[in-house]
Formats: structure tokens, C-alpha cells, sequence
């Protein structure tokens, strides 16, 4: 499988964004997609993640009740919609995909800048 994120861009706190996550190839429903994101100097972070079926979402408690994760399994595409925008939400965000037993991440994305001005 490979995955294609889109949907980055600037916009000023407050302000909403959605990015996509589109995949390639082979996947399976009980498979896991999760955007993460990294900030200059800082570690990548976990933001949210869902089943290709669009069961069991979990969120990062940072996002939680601005950031909405869903899964389209027609299209193939799983979509991070980001409201209430904050300066700290500035980072390249990535999509990956793992087994839903597995630890780590096995296939991940190009990533996509978002920068939240204040």
C-alpha cells in the first residue's frame, strides 16, 4: 500500500482544515490509519487514528474536540478535519498505516505542512 496526504496549508488561528490521507494498493478493513505530526524541534506526535472500516477512532487529548477523524472506504481515503485551529497545531502532519495487531507503522505518507499564524 501507499498513502498520499493533501490538504495542508496556512490559515490563521481559529480557522479550519482538512487534510487527506489517500491509499494505493492493498488494504484491509481492520487495518489502522493515524495522522501524526511533527513541529520543528520536537518529536513526531500521535493526533488521531481509525480503522479503514471507520471503527474505533482515538484522538491525541491536544485535539480532542477540534480534530475529527473519519475513514471513506469506498474512496479509499481517511480525513483529519482540524477546527479551532491553534499556533501549536503548526507542524508537518503524516498518515500511516499498520496492522491492527502490529506496534509500529509500516507504511507512512509524504507529509503535509499546516501553519497556524496567530
Amino acid at each position: 500500500v501507499q498513502l498520499q496526504a493533501s490538504g495542508g496549508g496556512s490559515v490563521q488561528a481559529g480557522g479550519s482544515l482538512r487534510l487527506s490521507c489517500a491509499a494505493s494498493g492493498r488494504t484491509f478493513t481492520s487495518d489502522v490509519v493515524a495522522w501524526f505530526r511533527q513541529a520543528p524541534g520536537k518529536e513526531r506526535e500521535f493526533v488521531a487514528g481509525i480503522m479503514w472500516n471507520g471503527y474505533d477512532s482515538k484522538y491525541a487529548d491536544s485535539v480532542k474536540g477540534r480534530f475529527t477523524i473519519s475513514s471513506d472506504k469506498v474512496k479509499r481515503t481517511v480525513y483529519l478535519q482540524m477546527n479551532s485551529l491553534k499556533p501549536e497545531d503548526t507542524a508537518v502532519y503524516y498518515c500511516a498505516t499498520k496492522g491492527r495487531g502490529s506496534i509500529n507503522y509500516r507504511t507512512w505518507g509524504q507529509g503535509t505542512q499546516v501553519t497556524v499564524s496567530s
